[in-house]
């Protein structure tokens, strides 16, 4: 088996610094609470709503992202996979640079600090070991295209995301199995998992 997965929303959770920042900023009350897609939804009914949630997100991507966490149970995933010798991939749409971000941070590279600092990515072939993806297995993409065709290049046996549209894409290479994780689930994708747990169970549950 060969394993890709998504970074944004799939590894790293970033509901919890969504909230933060934008009740930091006032632009939503106490009663917006939980999730990145309910500050969303929130702030794009505020004037120039659009483009208020594209700078807060050009924050939270790249100098708020230290405050993102794992989701529960995807470093225990990996783990399963180093020790199984599983080939695990990070295959991702990443732009360099937010939208509206006068830092002009490097989204890219703060993304694999980020790895680095939660022990999920190391710069050398002993990574694995640890659980870790090794630097050279991942991989930041220009656009969605760019992102299928690494799947396909990197002969993927499956692939994890949060977004039902990369599945539903004509261009998502053909006998990779679509695993979902997401609250809820689409016809377009193979295995529905609404956790990391469940997404184990679907993976390993093949293998020996």
């Amino acid at each position: 088996m060969r394993i890709g997965i998504d970074f944004d929303n799939t590894l790293i959770d970033y509901d919890g610094v969504f909230v933060a920042a934008a009740r930091e900023r006032g632009l939503i009350g106490p009663q917006i609470v939980g999730s990145k897609r309910a500050v969303r939804d929130a702030i794009r009914l505020l004037p120039d709503g659009e483009l208020t949630w594209q700078r807060l997100q050009g924050y939270v991507y790249g100098a708020g992202i230290g405050a993102a966490v794992p989701f529960a149970g995807a470093a225990d995933f990996l783990s399963r996979c180093a020790a199984q010798g599983i080939v695990v991939f990070i295959v991702s749409h990443k732009t360099r640079y937010g939208h509206f971000d006068p830092a002009r941070i490097d989204l890219r590279e703060a993304a694999r600090q980020w790895l680095i600092a939660r022990g999920m990515m190391a710069h050398d072939i002993l990574a694995p070991k640890g659980g870790g993806i090794p630097a050279d297995q991942v991989f930041f993409e220009d656009d969605r295209a760019g992102k299928l065709a690494r799947i396909c290049a990197l002969r993927c046996t499956h692939f994890i995301d949060d977004l039902e549209e990369v599945f539903a894409d004509p261009g998502f290479p053909s006998g990779v199995q679509r695993v979902l994780f997401a609250a809820t689930g689409a016809a377009c994708c193979d295995v529905h998992c609404k956790d990391w747990r469940q997404i184990s169970a679907a993976i390993f549950g093949n293998v020996a």
